[in-house]
């Protein structure tokens, strides 16, 4: 049979996901270890019987209810008052998020940067929009360098910056001030999206970047129903942002893209924020034992404000994580060479975790 006319770029890349193992322990893909409460599937069950109702008609396109509540829940969560409902716009997943952004802002002849190590997806969105791929680099340590950022900016000319913070899969934060720095610099030149997926489950007194939505209309900031919220397989992702961006996202994003079913159990997850948010605080506090933990082996650590810790410096980190899946345990294979990243799961998931390595730990001594 002829070969079939693929794009020479998507015929060399392999579909994007992570293994999935049957494994006792999967502390591979940054999920929130624990259910919804049964409070909150009921309320799920509820509306979602009351929108199954209406399925023979297509969904509210542009989803008002769910904007609104989106936009109550980021003034509890952030303290910024002036975050309105027409400043919100949602997707399935802040993937989708994301992919609207350079539909609207990429494209052929367009580039985009962020600095690696971080979401390797972001080179895909550039990849499936035509958009130029021009990363920078953080620091050894990871940090981020403003101006250096500031210098590979201008010598890139992105039309949008991605600054993941805390950052995946290293999960440090950037500082406000930093950020502040590089949206002042980009003024009329670019759009520069705060990715915080992971924002709930930063230390206090790191602020987010949602207060300074205010002073730069090109800034938005992106967050997901999928972490802390203990909702991944509700695929929902958000974005605040000043309305006139908001209005070149609905632009491009496909009819009635998100269903019924869906912004049903995001209203509902939405109605008991305070439950689906419960474990998070002991989610932080075990990811700090677990940060020391590892120290205390002997490995580098990057210090995270996420739900993740990365480890190293291991001299085969693939030997590592096929010892580990071999012991019932998976992580992720991920970052720069000789990392390896964990998501912070129940206490029995991580305590089982640390002591298969500790034991190939042994062995490689």
């Amino acid at each position: 049979m002829a070969r079939l006319p693929v794009r020479p770029e998507v015929a060399a890349a392999a579909p994007y996901g992570a293994p999935h193992p049957p494994v006792p322990v999967r502390l591979n893909v940054n999920e929130n270890p624990y259910p919804p409460p049964p409070a909150v599937i009921e309320s799920i069950v509820a509306r979602v019987r009351a929108a199954a109702g209406g399925l023979n008609r297509y969904p509210d396109r542009d989803f008002a209810e769910l904007r609104s509540a989106l936009a109550d829940y980021l003034i509890r969560e952030s303290g910024v008052a002036e975050i309105k409902p027409e400043m919100i716009w949602a997707a399935n997943g802040s993937n989708e998020v994301m992919l609207h952004v350079l539909q609207a802002f990429g494209g052929p002849g367009r580039a985009v940067t962020a600095f690696e190590p971080t979401y390797s997806m972001y080179r895909e969105y550039a990849r499936d929009t035509f958009t130029a791929w021009k990363p920078g680099k953080l620091e050894a340590d990871f940090s981020f360098d403003v101006a250096r950022g500031i210098g590979h900016i201008d010598r890139v000319a992105p039309k949008v910056v991605l600054l993941a913070s805390p950052n995946n899969p290293t999960g440090v934060v950037l500082p406000i001030d930093a950020i502040d720095a590089i949206a002042r610099h980009t003024a009329g030149r670019a759009v520069v999206v705060v990715d915080e997926a992971y924002a709930e489950f930063r230390r206090p007194g790191r602020p987010s970047a949602l207060r300074l939505l205010s002073a730069h209309p090109h800034l938005a900031v992106s967050r997901t129903m999928s972490k802390a919220f203990a909702a991944a397989g509700a695929r929902l992702g958000y974005l605040a942002g000043d309305p006139e961006l908001i209005g070149y996202l609905r632009t491009v994003r496909l009819p009635y893209h998100l269903s019924a079913i869906t912004q049903a159990t995001a209203l509902a997850a939405l109605d008991h924020a305070g439950l689906m948010l419960g474990g998070v605080a002991e989610l932080r506090e075990r990811r700090d034992r677990l940060a020391a933990a590892l120290a205390a082996m002997g490995f580098e650590v990057a210090e995270s404000d996420a739900n993740f810790v990365l480890f190293g410096r291991l001299a085969d980190r693939h030997d590592v994580w096929r010892k580990l899946l071999d012991l019932g345990v998976i992580i992720r294979e991920v970052g720069p060479e000789g990392w390896l990243r964990v998501s912070v799961g129940t206490e029995s998931e991580t305590l089982a975790f640390l002591r298969a390595l500790a034991g190939i730990r042994k062995e490689l001594e």
